[in-house]
């Protein structure tokens, strides 16, 4: 199970208790070529120098939930958020430069101007339909109704009236 940048590893699927958890900082991901039985992957962890460092295979099923979990693995650690985080506050920042540009240049030219940001949502017609009733009218005018057949039902049960269900009809004899 993958939590952030923490990987549980359980003995089998569903136990309740993890064995271990492997914290994904530092490691790289590669494709376990020597592996023929399922379609697997490695988590390499490089040593200092000192010691050779730590390599973990997992294997999936299909080659889907092979690449979806490398693509996972790769993208956990605080590392690479941190670094997604960067690029996006530099295209963002690319992005506003460029809008600045435009609108300086289309009003020096006399071009159209950028729409404001503050679009109207069309959906939002301020609580009326299209007739231009809102929606009090609406429940008012739907709630007379209801309110009227309610009634009429009500006599048509006392005269003798009988319902029941035939498999999936509702059956209103009168």
């Amino acid at each position: 199970m993958l939590r952030g940048n923490l990987l549980f590893y359980s003995e089998r699927q569903g136990d309740r208790e993890p064995l271990g958890v492997i914290i994904l900082e530092g490691c790289t991901v590669e494709l376990a070529e020597e592996e023929t039985d399922v379609y697997a992957f490695k988590i390499v962890f490089h040593g200092d120098g000192k010691s050779s460092g730590r390599v973990y295979t997992l294997g999936t099923q299909t080659m889907e939930d092979l690449e979806a979990w490398m693509k996972l693995v790769a993208c956990a650690s605080y590392d690479y958020m941190k670094l997604m985080v960067v690029e996006l506050q530099q295209q963002l920042a690319e992005l506003e430069e460029r809008e600045r540009l435009g609108a300086v240049t289309e009003a020096a030219v006399g071009g159209p101007r950028v729409p404001p940001r503050n679009r109207a949502n069309p959906f939002n017609t301020g609580g009326r339909d299209r007739q231009g009733k809102s929606w009090g009218e609406l429940h008012k005018q739907f709630g007379q109704q209801i309110i009227k057949d309610k009634e009429e039902w009500v006599v048509s049960i006392d005269k003798g009236a009988t319902v029941h269900m035939e498999e999936d009809n509702l059956l209103v004899v009168l």
